[in-house]
């Protein structure tokens, strides 16, 4: 009987950790401050397990995120841009992702919020 017990919240505990890794699926949408001023950012996340996949949008166009997990309420991963690595880490809550990105620039911090998905032409 302890046993069923347990093995039902191990499986619920694992139920949550997924469906709390699944609310980064989508578009969110958020902005950074850079040399030139300020510019909007857009990443799309997807999540398949832990593994976290996607794109994200700059004004210099769209590039792949890399090495992407998802674990609970936090995520990691990278972009690229020129030759230099941008690391990001951040931790969701709700419909809002606060990023910490740290590149060749040195560290900033970014809040993304979710945001519709863009409909095709």
């Amino acid at each position: 009987m302890i046993r069923h017990v347990m093995t039902a919240g191990i499986l619920m505990l694992l139920s949550a950790a997924v469906c709390l890794a699944a609310d980064l699926n989508g578009r969110w949408e958020g902005n950074i401050s850079g040399p030139n001023g300020d510019f909007q950012l857009v990443f799309n996340f997807h999540v398949d397990g832990n593994k976290l996949t996607g794109t994200v949008e700059t004004p210099n166009g769209e590039n792949p995120i890399t090495d992407g997990k998802a674990d609970g309420d936090h995520l990691s991963f990278k972009t690229h841009f020129n030759d230099n690595d941008i690391n990001n880490e951040g931790t969701i809550s709700g419909d809002t992702i606060d990023l910490k990105v740290t590149g060749p620039w040195g560290e900033s911090d970014v809040t993304l919020k979710r945001a519709a998905e863009k409909k095709a032409p």
